[in-house]
């Protein structure tokens, strides 16, 4: 399935980006006043090869999987909190649940690995590679096995949802920015302390270990930096993994991906080096206050479209920007050109 994945993707619809260039220069505006969201809505025709797309359908995926690392004392909370939040998310009740609503997007959850087992709900999709990773600091995370089901669990999650006009990519895992700074500073060639940040609100004497953490996890796996797999295997999470599989498979049906912040960014990393062109049909939403987020969108070269100094994960950003992408095509669709309008255009 990855394999068959990855031969789908494509560059960017080269005429439908003309045609919008084209459209966003003749409307009632001097060309380029609206910035970034001119550039999403030309990203956006590309990505679907449609002049004007339509964001009417839009769905947020997240995604929990729990992490063996959190034996070492690395998070400020146990690994019973992902199974309970899963619940909240099921209830309507998380910050995520809140922020889709305000954009009228669906919330899908789905586990990937959480360590324990969670009733079937509605609105839940059961896809576990496993009961959380290993102990990333006493060898691989996960088989290579593994690590290909955890991204084809993603993959699969969109043939699930092909209808979708955008996705937005959550997660939920406690251990995740462990996993998530090992993959970037793995990738990147950063130091660890340089991407590591507190997480889930640590003091600085558990960062201090926690980065001791993570050197000793690369130490002694010792990731190939160019083999997506790889990485992923020896240092990550298997909703990292799956996070990776929804921007491929989405990218590979030409729907445009919206990511998150930091757990999202280790995803794409993941993604980009599996196949460099996925980059095309993804998003940066917001940069996140952990500081490995920027060098992570910095490495694959995405602009964050906000920074509102967010840190919660579960799709949150990837919801608010979402809502701006949904306004760019709005404005390349229903904006008014010079000519429709009866406005003089700039003198020559």
């Amino acid at each position: 399935m990855l394999y068959e994945t990855t031969k789908k993707i494509k560059d960017l619809d080269e005429k439908s980006m003309q045609n919008a260039q084209k459209r966003l220069d003749n409307l009632t505006k001097p060309q380029g006043s609206l910035g970034r969201l001119e550039e999403l809505a030309k990203q956006v025709a590309g990505i679907t090869g449609m002049i004007s797309p339509k964001l009417d359908n839009k769905l947020i995926i997240t995604i929990a999987g729990d992490h063996g690392v959190v034996e070492e004392g690395v998070s400020a909370f146990p690994k019973e909190v992902t199974p309970q939040m899963v619940h909240n998310f099921l209830r309507g009740g998380a910050g995520i649940n809140v922020l889709a609503r305000h954009i009228g997007a669906k919330v899908v959850v789905v586990d990937a690995g959480v360590a324990s087992d969670i009733k079937p709900e509605l609105g839940l999709i059961i896809n576990k590679v496993g009961y959380g990773t290993r102990n990333m600091a006493k060898g691989p995370a996960m088989t290579k096995e593994e690590a290909v089901k955890a991204i084809e669990c993603g993959i699969s999650i969109v043939e699930m949802n092909s209808s979708v006009s955008i996705i937005g990519t959550g997660d939920m895992g406690i251990g995740n920015t462990t996993a998530s700074s090992a993959i970037v500073a793995s990738i990147t060639g950063q130091s660890v302390d340089k991407v590591t940040g507190k997480g889930t609100g640590i003091d600085d004497k558990t960062l201090n270990h926690k980065i001791a953490v993570i050197k000793k996890a690369l130490d002694i796996n010792k990731p190939n930096v160019k083999d997506g797999i790889d990485v992923l295997s020896k240092v990550g999470g298997f909703e990292i993994g799956a996070i990776a599989g929804v921007i491929l498979g989405a990218a590979s049906k030409k729907i445009p991906v919206v990511i998150d912040g930091f757990i999202s960014g280790a995803g794409a990393l993941i993604a980009y080096l599996i196949e460099p062109k996925s980059k095309y049909y993804m998003i940066a939403s917001h940069c996140s206050v952990e500081q490995g987020h920027k060098i992570a969108l910095d490495f694959i070269g995405l602009k964050p479209l906000f920074n509102l100094d967010m840190r919660l994960g579960e799709g949150t950003g990837a919801a608010l920007g979402i809502s701006l992408v949904e306004a760019s095509v709005k404005i390349l669709n229903e904006m008014s050109t010079f000519e429709s309008a009866g406005v003089s255009e700039k003198e020559k």
